[in-house]
């Protein structure tokens, strides 16, 4: 699975380095290094709507450094 987050002016204001980071992280404790893809991406076209973050084909919005464990195993866990 390829996950890209925004890293596009607004996204990156709000955090999507942090958002990264944590993933790296997230992937990492779930042990999925080998199905996971993770890189940057440019505006994926939701700028008022926090860090975007595209797994696949879905996009989710609002990703924050808090939040993000919490979405990615509900979100895109199931779904390796």
């Amino acid at each position: 699975m390829k996950i890209s987050v925004c890293v596009g002016s607004s996204c990156h204001l709000k955090g999507s380095y942090d958002v990264i980071e944590e993933l790296k992280r997230i992937i990492k404790k779930y042990d999925v290094e080998d199905v996971v893809e993770l890189q940057a991406s440019f505006c994926l076209g939701h700028c008022s709507e926090g860090v975007s973050v595209m797994a696949d084909e879905d996009i989710l919005l609002n990703v924050n450094k808090d939040n993000v464990e919490e979405i990615f195993a509900k979100e895109i866990y199931p779904k390796l």
